[in-house]
């Protein structure tokens, strides 16, 4: 039998196929559940405009999108341990995360509108809901929080940290809620921009 020519293809080698979720997703699943740090990262950085896009299209606000986002991968990282990688793939549990947050976020509008339409017919005075503050935990690495400036920096290590809520860190260090949670949602995304532009996550 004579020699395939150089160029054409073998046909007794298996052609390769890009994986359409990128490179080392098993290894990457791997070092997730052993809870290493750059997992956490490179997943945000290959996924969250993925997870972005289908809150974005199921909610139609950019704001609530990316207040799921962040919930999904905090989310993500707290219940590392129940993901099995021989099992499942890491982007196909992370977007199982992401449809679970988005139908919350769905039935959570669904009441607050309830009880604002009590409100207004004048049924009863009612307390304003509560709002979900998981918005932040050990998702960054943590030399890029030392790269932060106070009071950010410390917003976000008593977030991250000591698992406080936006209510628990303006009591305690005296600031009100709404700036408490304009530190985090802009730190968040000067970290993001870090990852991308200074190398943090390849």
């Amino acid at each position: 039998m004579s020699a395939a020519a150089p160029g054409s293809p073998d046909s007794s080698r298996p052609a390769h196929r890009l994986d359409p979720d990128g490179e080392n997703v098993e290894e990457l699943g791997a070092a997730f559940v052993r809870g290493d740090e750059t997992a956490i990262a490179e997943a945000y950085r290959r996924w969250s405009a993925l997870v972005h896009t289908v809150a974005l299209r199921s909610l139609g606000s950019v704001t609530d999108a990316e207040d799921v986002t962040q919930q999904v991968f905090v989310e993500a990282w707290r219940s590392r341990e129940r993901f099995d990688p021989d099992k499942s793939r890491l982007p196909a549990w992370i977007l199982g995360i992401t449809r679970h947050v988005v139908a919350d976020t769905h039935e959570k509008r669904a009441r607050d509108r309830r009880l604002r339409d009590k409100s207004v017919a004048g049924a009863q005075e009612l307390p304003v809901p509560s709002v979900d503050t998981r918005v932040v935990d050990q998702v960054l690495v943590a030399d890029e929080l030392d790269r932060l400036g106070d009071p950010q920096r410390t917003i976000l290590r008593l977030a991250f940290y000591d698992d406080l809520t936006h209510d628990q860190i303006a009591h305690r260090l005296d600031l009100p809620l709404g700036t408490v949670k304009s530190h985090v949602r802009r730190s968040l995304a000067r970290l993001r921009t870090r990852w991308e532009v200074d190398g943090a996550v390849r």
